[in-house]
């Protein structure tokens, strides 16, 4: 009989990715101002590094192809999410509500990073996927997830930037945004890598 109490790794590792995925590109609506070194970013980038390994955790659990699967479907998840922002924001608001504005403001713009996010994400998270099932299986886990994270945030933060501000920001912001994504997902996912140890691996070595 199975233990109810114990955790499902892979489950667990999905559902992260998945709702990572989410909060990021919902926080990316602010552009903050980094402390100390003064650059700007977009606020979802606190948050956004660790997809790159919790897509690594779902890898190692699942397998390639599943992992493949898990970043198209958080690519659908964040469209839906749009869909019912635009929708609910097109709804006539209660003459008591008065926040019509700060809404469609704070969560419409929310489509332009959707889609920014959608390109840069399934670009560079699937070039993570190949990447991590190359490296892993001629080094180890260690390393795949710290190469194959290196390569996808330079990916993803340079599509991302471009995308989803160039010409609606002026083009030094851009950069600053560009650059300081760059930073903080580089430290954010140096971080997170070793954790990768933590999962084991659950598949068939060629299924990686």
């Amino acid at each position: 009989m199975p233990d109810s109490t114990k955790i499902n790794l892979p489950l667990l590792s999905s559902s992260l990715y998945v709702a990572t995925q989410i909060f990021a590109n919902i926080l990316s609506t602010k552009i903050a101002v980094l402390p100390i070194i003064n650059l700007s970013i977009d606020g979802g980038t606190v948050i956004y590094p660790l997809t790159f390994t919790l897509r690594d955790f779902v890898h190692k659990a699942l397998g390639k192809k599943n992992a493949r699967q898990i970043v198209i479907i958080a690519a659908g998840l964040n469209v839906l999410m749009f869909a019912l922002f635009w929708l609910v924001g097109k709804m006539a608001p209660d003459p008591s509500w008065q926040l019509q504005k700060a809404y469609e403001q704070i969560l419409l713009p929310v489509g332009r990073i959707v889609l920014a996010s959608l390109i840069a994400q399934v670009v560079s998270e699937l070039v993570d996927t190949e990447i991590f099932s190359v490296i892993y299986k001629k080094i180890g886990d260690l390393s795949a997830s710290f190469l194959s994270n290196l390569i996808s945030l330079l990916l993803d933060s340079v599509i991302f930037g471009l995308i989803a501000f160039l010409g609606s920001l002026p083009l030094a912001t851009v950069m600053q945004i560009i650059i300081a994504n760059i930073i903080v997902k580089f430290v954010i996912s140096a971080l997170s890598t070793p954790f990768i140890k933590l999962m084991p691996r659950l598949v068939e070595f060629t299924e990686i």
